[in-house]
Order: C-alpha cells, then sequence, then structure tokens
C-alpha cells in the first residue's frame, strides 16, 4: 500500500504532481521538482550499513552530492533541447524553489540503537544541527532562497521505540508515550530553532520557517478519540505484542499460523488510525497532521505554505 506522506500532500496543495525521486530519474519529469530523501536516512553519515541498522547510507550530505549533481547536470543536459527541455527544470527555478526539509527523527534513534545514554545522545545533537546548516548554507550558496523546515516528532511515542528500548511504568506519560525519548526529541527541537535564528542572520536572502511538527502529531496521539481515531500507540500494518510491530516481522512480511504462511498485513480501517508499520504515520494522520500546518499556525514566522517563498521583513 503507498503511504502519501506530508510532502505529498505539499505539493498537492500548491497544484502540483508529486515529486519524482532524484534515484528513479529514468522517465521522470522533474520540471516541477525532485525528491532527494531516502527512507531512514540522518542527517550525520552512520558507521554501519543497511542491513546491520536499517539507516539509509543516504545520509544528508550525499542528498546535498545528489542535489548538486542535480543543479548542474540538469542544466547541461537542458541545453541539449528536444525531450531534455521539457522534463528539466529551468535555470531560475533553483532559487523559485522550495526547499522542504524534516529531519532529526532518525539521527536520534540511532543513538539509542548503539545503546547510547539520553545524555550521549544530547551531546552529539549540536554536531548533527552543525552538518544540517552548513548544508542548507551550500544550497543557499548555489541559489536557493526558500527553506520550509519541520522539526522532529514525538519519538517516543512510535512503537518501533516503545518495542525495542527499555521503559519504566514511571517514565510513561499520560499518553502512554516513553518520556525520556520525546524530552531528547524536544531538546533538538528547541536547539534547532535556535539554529535557524541564526541562520536567517548568516543568509539574510533567505526565507525560513520553522515548523512545530512534534506539537502537532503529538496533540494527534494524546487527544486521538478527540480527532477521530482509535489505538494511536499500535500499528496498523504489524503483527504481536502490545504495540502491534515486531521488529523481526515488519508490514509486508509473513509469519506461520496455524502451519500456514500469512502475510502480515494492513488493520481492517487505516482511516482511523495514526501509526502505519511501527515508524511511519498512516495517510489519515499524514493528511491530518499537513491540514493543522498548511495555514502556518505551528510555523515560525506564523506564515502559511503558499507565503513560505516570500521573505518576512522582520525575520
Amino acid at each position: 500500500m503507498y503511504i502519501t506522506l506530508i510532502n505529498g500532500f505539499t505539493a498537492e496543495s500548491l497544484g502540483l504532481p508529486y515529486l519524482n525521486a532524484y534515484l528513479d530519474s529514468v522517465g521522470s519529469n522533474f520540471t516541477h521538482g525532485a525528491n532527494f530523501a531516502t527512507a531512514g536516512s540522518t542527517i550525520r553519515p552512520q558507521n554501519t550499513t543497511l542491513s546491520q541498522s536499517g539507516f539509509s547510507p543516504f545520509s544528508f550530505n550525499v542528498q546535498f552530492y545528489q542535489y548538486n549533481d542535480f543543479h548542474q547536470r540538469s542544466q547541461i543536459a537542458r541545453h541539449r533541447g528536444g525531450v531534455f527541455q521539457g522534463l528539466l527544470p529551468k535555470a531560475d527555478d533553483i532559487s523559485r524553489a522550495l526547499y522542504t526539509f524534516d529531519l532529526g527523527q532518525n539521527d536520534l534513534t540511532a543513538g539509542y540503537f548503539l545503546n547510547m545514554s539520553t545524555d550521549q545522545v544530547k551531546d552529539y545533537v549540536p554536531d548533527v544541527l552543525d552538518q544540517f546548516t552548513t548544508i542548507i548554507k551550500y544550497i543557499y550558496g548555489q541559489g536557493g532562497r526558500s527553506f520550509w523546515i519541520h522539526n522532529t516528532a514525538p519519538v517516543g511515542c512510535l512503537p518501533y521505540i516503545m518495542d525495542r528500548l527499555p521503559i519504566t511504568a514511571a517514565q510513561v506519560d499520560s499518553a502512554g508515550c516513553a518520556s525520556p525519548f520525546n524530552e531528547v526529541a524536544q531538546y533538538f527541537n528547541s536547539r534547532l530553532k535556535e539554529a535557524l535564528v541564526q541562520l536567517r542572520k548568516d543568509l539574510p536572502l533567505a526565507a525560513i520557517t520553522y515548523v512545530d511538527i512534534y506539537s502537532v502529531k503529538y496533540s494527534l496521539i494524546s487527544q486521538a478519540k478527540k480527532h477521530g481515531f482509535e489505538h494511536p500507540l499500535r500499528a496498523c500494518c504489524g503483527h504481536g505484542g502490545k504495540y502491534n510491530y515486531n521488529i523481526h516481522v515488519g508490514c509486508g512480511g509473513k509469519i506461520k499460523l496455524n502451519g500456514k504462511q500469512v502475510l502480515v498485513g494492513s488493520c481492517k480501517d487505516p482511516s482511523v488510525r495514526i501509526i502505519w508499520d511501527g515508524v511511519h504515520y498512516t495517510q489519515a494522520a499524514n493528511k491530518w497532521v499537513f491540514d493543522r500546518i498548511v495555514d502556518g499556525s505551528f510555523s515560525d514566522p506564523p506564515i502559511p505554505l503558499k507565503m513560505a517563498c516570500h521573505r518576512q521583513a522582520d525575520h
């Protein structure tokens, strides 16, 4: 099942088709933009393989190298004319584009999965953010001017965290989430916001919008029934345990049940569920979140998405 992510709803709201992935280049049309994200990616490069940790080898610096390559080579190809002209962006699209980022979650969980303490994870947050802002400066140097930046979500509410990492009853909050991990996410977010304040000073022509995804998602999870959702901490597509999540048998995998191979599939009604596979949100939840951030209610400065390419004079 294909799950529409927040960036998909972003494109829809701007009247654009979904963005093609840079790595899915054969037959793709990049005139409306390109997607450089990969599943499981981090800002900081990981010293592990994909099979060891589940984190993508395409960390943020690699994605920037791909963006840089795309920027340069797309213009060379476009100048050939013909079909290339109809599939690749114009030169001035680089400065007119909106650059969107959703970051932090995998960098935080990567540390915990390496058995780091909360203090150790906090200690490397400044380095993570330094690497992030450095690449934003590189993009600015290539002409990028408008940045829509999501903070990180309440990772302590995700099944793949709560099922795998040790927590005590005293560390569980009223919503059923693991407080220590959410506190680290909030720490990351406060440092990210500070970093963007400095970035606005360093990049005077940039329009930088900070979007508080954490608050929206925590509200959805902690008040799920009020918002029309149920079982907020259980994966919709999964198998076993308190959270319907099993690291060894994920969504789409197979298990033996009464001697037969059974597919680990979806819950009956994903439209009323928040967590899809223990890691990602359902399409319904992503749409709910997007509908609350699109008007700028959770943004700093408080401007709607459609105005994100307009720099605010007082910022």
